[in-house]
This record gives C-alpha cells, structure tokens and sequence, in this order.
C-alpha cells in the first residue's frame, strides 16, 4: 500500500502542492457550484433551461465594475470606505439589480411563451444572452478588459510552508458556502415551500392558491442573483484580470457540473460544481506534461466526466428519474 508522501510524489510534485491544487479546485468549483445553482433553480420552477445564463453572470460582473470603479457607489454617500468594504457593498448592489433584472425578463419574455413550444421559448433565451452580451461587450469595449475593483491582487495570498492559499480562494468558498446555506433555509420558508411545491406539480400548488407567475419569477431572480455571484468571483484576480466580453462565456463551463448533479437537483449543482472544479484544475497540473494530450485537455476533463456519470446515470448523480408507464 502506498504512503501519502509517496503518493504525493507521483507525478512530479509535492504534497503542498498537491493541497495548493485542492484549494484551487475547490474555489473553481464553488464558482461552478453558484452557477449550476442557478441553472437548476430556473429549470426546476419553470422546466426552461435558459442560455442568457452566461450573459446575466456577465453583465453583474460589469455592474460591480460600474458601482465600485466608475461611480464610486455607495463610498460617494457614506464618505472613503475601505477598499473591501466598496467591494461587497457594490457586488451586493449588482445581485439585487441583476435579481430585479432576472424577475423583469421572465415577466416580459417567457411568461406570455407559457404553452408554446419549448424550443420557442429555449430560442427566446439564445435571443437574449445574444442581446445582453453584445450590451455589455458595447460597454467594455472589444478586448478590453475592465476591473471589477476587488480588494485582491495576483499577489494576495498567504503562505503556509510550502502551500499557497490565495485571498480570493478563500473568500469564494466562504461566499458560495453562505450562499448555498442561505439557499437551504430560504426552501424551508413558505415562499420556499411554495416554490418546491410549484416545481414538483404546478397544477396541485396553483389549486392550493400559489401563484405560478410569481413563483416563475421569483426563480429567474434567484437564478440571476446566484449567476451574478458566479460571475463576479470569476472575473476577480487570479481567476481573471476583470470583466470582458469572454467572461459570459464562463457560464458555458458549468453546463457539464448541472448534467453530472442531475438537471432538476440542488444538491446537484453542488456536487457537480466541485466535481468540475477539482478535476479541471487536477487535469490541468498532473496532465499539463502529458504532450499527447496537451496543455489545455484540463478543459475537456469536465466532459469527459459527464459522458461517464451519464453512461452510468443518464439523468445524472442526484436528477429525478422519469417513470414512463406504457
């Protein structure tokens, strides 16, 4: 049997960094995690699997750029804050406007498509994220890049021995984490209970006098709001330099973590995410010297993952099983 510092060994590298590594896998996939969350609220109330996701996560990163950069918003009004305290002020600024936007696209877009073809309705997202990143682009500019005014740098990071632990690693598990559990107790509520009600049999919850339509948006909100989180930790140092037009294209990463955890499940978007995250960024150091299969293959590791978890479980590790009866 092999000891753990033989094991470390393997490879080439270290038990510190092999640690270092998990850290990392670990924020990325919490990043994952918040944007599969999403995902998953919105097609579990609404069975619509929208793909502005992406554009919506990007256009919150933008607006946490716009209130803490540009407009110096909410420190004008309350005098010089620290930097962090800017920060979070305007990213929660960005994930309520994001949630108000999110409600306002469903009630103008998708409620009136109720009843018409799904791929009518998919169609109308594709419109959308097509929109809503073209604005965002506008604004940023083609290949610039814009900062998001975070408190952390490339360089902020504390060092233990040999392992690297980055500031923002650690704030991204730490937001992810109290989101997820802010999540868990918002079900339990009788908003919550309403809108898993909603989801498990829309007809039964509205003869009980649920309203089906604010539950719908309710569910793009959230979803928007857990986007915009997803969003902004991907657009901060190390993960990223700032916002640009490619950082609604970090959305289309977690598509393989909401189809490993099971379209219609929460727990699985959260075990999706940080399978994706570690076996991305695992990939990405054990294989990088693997020339046959190159520098970037830790990208296709993810896919790879879900072609295997659906050859075993075609509705994935934790999705609702259909039960066709003849």
């Amino acid at each position: 049997m092999l000891s753990v510092p033989l094991i470390a060994q393997v490879g080439g590298t270290s038990l510190e960094t092999f640690i270092t590594k998990t850290i990392d896998g670990l924020a990325l996939g919490a990043i994952y995690a918040l944007l599969a969350l999403g995902f998953v609220i919105i097609f579990k109330a609404t069975q619509v699997l929208t793909f502005a996701h992406g554009a919506v996560s990007a256009m919150g990163a933008y607006l946490v750029s716009y209130f803490a950069v540009t407009l110096n918003v909410p420190g004008r009004w309350m005098g010089d804050l620290p930097v962090t305290l800017q920060f979070a002020l305007s990213a929660v600024l960005a994930v309520l406007l994001a949630a108000a936007i999110g409600m306002a696209l469903e009630r103008v877009f998708i409620r009136p498509m109720i009843g018409e073809p799904l791929f009518s309705i998919v169609m109308i997202t594709i419109g959308l994220d097509i929109v809503i990143r073209t604005i965002v682009g506008d604004y940023i500019g083609q290949g610039n890049t814009v900062s998001t005014g975070a408190p952390w740098g490339f360089l902020s990071q504390w060092r233990i021995g040999g392992v690297i632990i980055q500031h923002a690693q650690v704030a991204t598990i730490i937001v992810a984490v109290i989101t997820v559990a802010v999540l868990m107790w918002f079900f339990k509520t009788r908003i919550g209970i309403a809108m898993r009600a909603t989801a498990f049999d829309q007809e039964a919850a509205m003869a009980q006098g649920i309203s089906a339509g604010k539950i719908f948006a309710l569910a793009w909100g959230i979803g928007a709001a857990l986007a915009v989180i997803g969003g902004i930790f991907a657009a901060v140092p190390p993960r990223a330099l700032g916002v640009s037009a490619g950082t609604a294209f970090f959305a289309l990463r977690a598509f393989p973590a909401i189809v490993i955890g099971g379209l219609d499940s929460i727990k699985g978007a959260v075990v999706g995410g940080f399978i994706v995250g570690m076996a991305e960024v695992m990939a990405g150091h054990y294989l990088s010297s693997v020339t046959a299969l190159g520098i970037g293959f830790n990208t296709v590791v993810p896919y790879l993952v879900m072609m295997a978890v659906l050859l075993v479980r075609p509705h994935g590790l934790y999705g609702t099983v259909e039960i066709r009866r003849v």
